[in-house]
């Protein structure tokens, strides 16, 4: 079982979370292994699909031995949610907004978790919580600018916006500061036409601008960044 900090050296060092949302559990594992297959690491099962507790514990068994990859949780609105979640085998938790309760649930089980936050009250409410990273949410009601604006008076969080961010911006989001981000409509939109090669095409281009926006190569993946301190 990987511990906390492992799971977050994980999801950043790669700086992409998959958003996975299917119409059925098969599409979403598909969607999955595409991403995978593509280099990213950290897949974001989110709740809205059907029996998404089944496709998080199926793919917690296939890449239990694959230490480079990490599944969790999304659109998790709750604490009993979140413990399903986990009892699958999830192992960072994502919500659309936060939750002190889902929070406390998590800091118990020692499992990330990332809610959505849109405002400095907000976000101070998180990190108060124990949140490692929050998810800035929905990133496109305000770009990568607003991410140096919150770090002005809380350099000490971790963001990742998810919602807005595609392959023309998402360099520019982590060049502001963000440790990572929450990818899901343009990544996986090929899925509608069974088009998973395509899946993998797109991943690779998400992961490759995150090393460039870090000025890494594909062998040098290494960032100075305090999750967790």
């Amino acid at each position: 079982m990987m511990n906390k900090q492992h799971i977050l050296t994980k999801i950043t060092e790669c700086g992409v979370v998959a958003v996975i949302r299917a119409n059925s559990k098969d599409e979403a594992i598909k969607i999955c292994d595409a991403c995978v297959e593509g280099g990213i690491k950290g897949i974001e099962v989110t709740f809205t699909v059907q029996g998404a507790d089944e496709v998080i514990k199926k793919l917690a068994t296939s890449y239990e031995n694959n230490p480079n990859v990490v599944i969790g949780a999304g659109t998790v609105l709750d604490s009993t949610t979140a413990r399903i979640a986990i009892l699958a085998g999830a192992q960072f938790i994502v919500s659309p907004a936060f939750d002190l309760q889902t929070a406390r649930l998590c800091n118990l089980y020692q499992i990330p978790y990332m809610p959505g936050c849109m405002t400095i009250t907000e976000i101070k409410d998180a990190l108060e919580a124990g949140v490692d990273i929050v998810k800035l949410f929905p990133g496109n009601a305000f770009g990568p600018e607003i991410v140096k604006a919150i770090k002005a008076p809380l350099p000490q969080v971790n963001i990742m916006p998810t919602g807005g961010v595609d392959l023309g911006n998402i360099e520019e989001w982590i060049q502001n500061g963000c440790v990572a981000v929450g990818v899901g409509g343009n990544l996986i939109a090929p899925a509608k036409t069974g088009d998973f090669d395509q899946i993998t095409i797109i991943a690779k281009q998400y992961v490759q601008k995150v090393q460039d926006a870090r000025g890494q190569n594909t062998t040098d993946i290494e960032i100075g960044m305090g999750v967790g301190q």
